[in-house]
């Protein structure tokens, strides 16, 4: 069984890093913007978590980023959040690198958790990079520092990825014993190449797996949170 073959993997491993995606955060009720149901069939995110949106069309830039955030403020962290919490608490977890911008795993008491693509609960100037109140960006209120435009610390299309996780998530994943991949389409590059870096064995959790069946020593179709509690 599937599930028995990597809870032996989990307890047999001293260093075990995991990958999560948009799909973990799913299930807290944050729409998936790649998702049949998504936003991404409303609003092209490529038109507005750009550079060139926030440069060119604040005004969408603005709405589009707050109605995130509102939509945020009414979701927690799920059961499986806090099993991974407690994974890393009980030494079984050394590293969470994620692609979700919402602080979940933070909120669950995770601890090292590095964010690939950035935070969306803190705001800073675009123009000097100081860092400015969530009220300000919700009131259109212009940097104070030096007047520029407030923004989230998300990572938009256009722009590199934060170089210190990157590199601190590299490293972890390549020493890794066991890399569990959970809740992401693996679509968007560069992080959809980690898994691959590793030489331990490679996990794969999601609804759907069929894409990625033969990259992975192992794959589990499921929803994430009911994958863990059966862990």
């Amino acid at each position: 069984m599937t599930i028995e073959r990597l809870r032996e993997w989990l307890q047999a491993s001293t260093n075990t890093v995991v990958l999560t995606g948009a799909g973990m955060s799913t299930e807290s009720g944050i729409p998936d913007f790649r998702s049949a149901s998504g936003w991404w069939n409303n609003i092209d995110p490529r038109t507005v978590a750009t550079t060139e949106a926030l440069a060119q069309n604040y005004a969408l830039f603005h709405e589009f980023y707050k109605m995130r955030i509102e939509n945020l403020a009414k979701a927690m962290p799920h059961e499986g959040h806090h099993i991974l919490a407690d994974w890393e608490k009980r030494g079984m977890v050394s590293l969470i690198a994620t692609q979700n911008v919402d602080g979940f795993h933070q909120l669950a008491g995770s601890q090292r958790v590095e964010e690939l693509h950035g935070s969306i609960r803190t705001i800073r100037c675009d123009r000097c990079q100081q860092a400015a109140a969530m009220e300000h960006f919700f009131d259109k209120v212009e940097c104070i520092h030096c007047g520029g435009q407030l923004r989230p610390n998300v990572v938009l299309f256009g722009e590199s990825l934060p170089q210190a996780s990157w590199h601190i998530s590299i490293e972890a994943i390549k020493a890794a014993e066991l890399v569990l991949v959970i809740g992401t389409s693996l679509e968007v590059y560069p992080v959809n190449q980690l898994p691959m870096m590793t030489t331990g064995k490679t996990v794969y959790i999601n609804l759907d797996v069929s894409q990625h069946k033969t990259q992975f020593d192992l794959t589990i179709a499921g929803k994430i949170k009911e994958v863990l509690q059966q862990l």
